[in-house]
């Protein structure tokens, strides 16, 4: 047995929205802005390079060893970036 669907309710729609979902909206669907694209970037170029020094300088067997490190603390310097969005 089939049920006879319904016509969809129509709502009724102002013409200007509140001002607070206008903002909240808005700012909902902002792409990111280009500095902050760069900075998030250069945290974690960052990380990569700054572990894999230390990693060099504190003694690693090899280079194959501290970019491993770079590779791990460039990981979490991403998901930092995308948690704290």
């Amino acid at each position: 047995m089939t049920r006879a669907r319904r016509p969809p309710a129509k709502r009724e729609h102002s013409a200007a929205p509140a001002p607070a979902e206008t903002s909240a909206a808005a700012s909902e669907h902002e792409p990111p802005r280009r500095s902050t694209l760069l900075a998030d970037l250069a945290m974690m170029l960052g990380a990569f390079i700054v572990a894999t020094v230390v990693a060099e300088l504190a003694g690693a067997p090899n280079l194959g060893t501290s970019l491993s490190f770079g590779q791990i603390a460039f990981a979490l310097a991403a998901l930092y970036v995308l948690v704290r969005r």
